[in-house]
């Protein structure tokens, strides 16, 4: 344990588990020793609370036009990263 109270897990854990810098864990104490889990990023919310929040008003579109839609996002996504520099 560190100064600031922080647990070193070892890489090979931290990269099985995709838990990157900045995950925030839950530690709980069991009968078998301690158990850490990732912590929620979002507060618990009901159904009702979010439901509707990309609400659309608009007349229903076809599946035409949600695939060219789809097509016109994909392509302008792999023009930006086809753009980038190399790293």
């Amino acid at each position: 344990m560190s100064k600031r109270g922080q647990v070193t897990l070892p890489k090979s854990i931290r990269e099985r588990l995709r838990w990157g810098p900045g995950t925030r864990l839950i530690v709980e104490d069991t009968p078998e020793g301690v158990r850490l889990k990732p912590a929620s990023l979002f507060a618990p919310t009901r159904p009702e609370e979010v439901a509707g929040m990309l609400k659309y008003s608009g007349p229903a579109k076809t599946l035409e036009e949600m695939d060219a839609a789809i097509t016109a996002e994909v392509r302008r996504r792999w023009r930006r990263k086809s753009t980038k520099p190399e790293d």
